[in-house]
């Protein structure tokens, strides 16, 4: 096989570079960053992360830093400017040129996960008062700077409040002598500056905006959210919430990324607390020694009884979760929930009980209960009544435990699946037992 020349093997290990960056460490990144010409590079460095930038920008000779930050508009230098080490902001700041290092500090005001931090100060803006055709030779003139988009001009008094916003495709439509004030829509939907992320890319997702006009309590127009934006932040909260329904912390940065100290902590947390959870599962099953002493075949059905409700709440808490979090239900649709996991619960809890006297039924056939022949249907009938009622509380629960969580301010995202469990385990053995009790009084108890 005749072998490819050096240029072209550099080029090709210049294409791969996108597919390697997350498992490379950060010396060959920006090795492999610096081999690219300039038209890759640009495109390369832009379409990266943030984290991914600022490991170019910290990477590359103190010379070269200056070319990479001015390649970035405002709010994503603001991005950028957080995922490195804060002693080293105010050298990168430096590197701005006077206009942006003033957007880029306002930005940095912010909160990183409010509708201001996730802004652009740079959009098209017009007067009321211009005519069609002074606003397109106007806008022209703007956009030979670097504005985030061109989709909409957003009217503006001489205060810089809002007034309205007009569309380009309307601005071409229009006669060229017509005022502004005439062609503009003044039913602009806004949001305050300071409005969770999430609840921005709601608003987004539901109106199907290009663009999003953020305001501050005076009706100031401060900057513009463009779907791009919006398209980061609903990965980053759906990763976050994921990640807590696995129990753990949520990671700041990708996996491959992530330290192993760093990795530890976020995982050892919630694991250590249901590990103790889990030692009330062991208290309790010591609470009912001498039942499990004197019907050893009880402890065979343990493990069905508490996964199955496990297994349920998770599957509620997940659904109420994940509803929530897509602004499906609100906290005064308890009630309403309430009811249909009750009747999901009891449903789901009879059909997994008839599963559960086949399983005795077919048990029995094989001879694991020949010193309980004569007991063998009120087994069944503990282990069906059992799994009913521990499938509808589990269900229960899972479904609840989110509002709970909501109403004491907390990320209902905490109810993982794990913690679900780990709840429905101690509470499935107390279910089980019980049923136990009544169903084999005299009998085998």
């Amino acid at each position: 096989m005749t072998p490819q020349p050096e240029q072209e093997q550099e080029r090709l290990s210049t294409v791969q570079l996108g597919e390697r960056w997350s498992i490379l460490p950060p010396e060959e990144r920006v090795q492999g960053f610096q081999m690219m010409d300039r038209s890759e590079a640009d495109a390369f460095f832009q379409s990266r992360t943030p984290h991914g930038q600022a490991t170019i920008v910290m990477g590359v000779p103190r010379a070269e830093r200056r070319l990479w930050m001015r390649l970035l508009e405002p709010d994503d230098a603001a991005d950028l400017l957080q995922e490195v080490p804060e002693e080293a902001r105010p050298e990168l700041m430096q590197l701005l040129d006077e206009p942006t290092r003033r957007e880029v500090s306002a930005l940095l005001a912010y909160a990183e996960d409010e509708a201001g931090g996730l802004m652009s100060p740079r959009f098209a803006r017009i007067r009321p008062d211009m005519t069609v055709d002074e606003a397109i030779s106007y806008l022209r003139r703007q956009a030979r700077n670097s504005l985030e988009t061109l989709y909409y001009a957003y009217v503006l008094d001489r205060e810089q409040r809002l007034l309205g916003v007009v569309s380009f495709r309307e601005l071409f439509t229009a006669h060229p002598g017509q005022p502004i004030r005439e062609v503009m829509h003044t039913d602009v939907i806004t949001v305050p500056e300071t409005m969770d992320q999430e609840i921005v890319s709601r608003i987004v997702s539901e109106y199907d905006f290009v663009a999003l006009p953020v305001v501050d309590a005076d009706g100031h127009m401060k900057g513009i959210i463009t779907f791009d934006d919006v398209i980061d932040v609903v990965e980053e909260e759906a990763t976050e919430d994921i990640h807590k329904l696995g129990g753990m912390a949520a990671l700041e940065v990708p996996y491959l990324q992530t330290g192993f100290l760093p990795m530890l902590k976020k995982r050892v947390g919630w694991l250590s607390l249901l590990f103790v959870g889990e030692m009330f599962t062991a208290a309790a099953m010591g609470h009912y020694e001498d039942e499990i002493a004197r019907a050893v075949v009880l402890a065979l059905f343990i493990p069905l009884i508490i996964s199955s409700g496990g297994n349920s709440g998770s599957q509620a808490s997940t659904l109420v979760i994940r509803a929530m979090a897509l602004g499906e239900i609100r906290l005064r649709d308890w009630w309403h929930i309430m009811r249909r996991e009750v009747l999901s619960g009891l449903s789901q809890g009879v059909i997994l009980s008839l599963i559960a006297i086949c399983m005795v039924g077919v048990l029995f056939w094989q001879g694991v209960f020949q010193s309980h022949d004569h007991h063998v249907f009120l087994i069944a009938a503990t282990v069906a009544s059992s799994v009913i009622g521990v499938v509808l509380w589990g269900t229960v629960a899972g479904s609840m435990l989110p509002f709970v969580l909501r109403t004491v301010r907390l990320d209902p995202a905490s109810a993982s699946a794990p913690l679900i469990a780990t709840l429905v385990d101690v509470s499935g053995l107390v279910i089980y037992f019980s049923m136990a009790r009544v169903i084999l009084h005299g009998v085998l108890l």
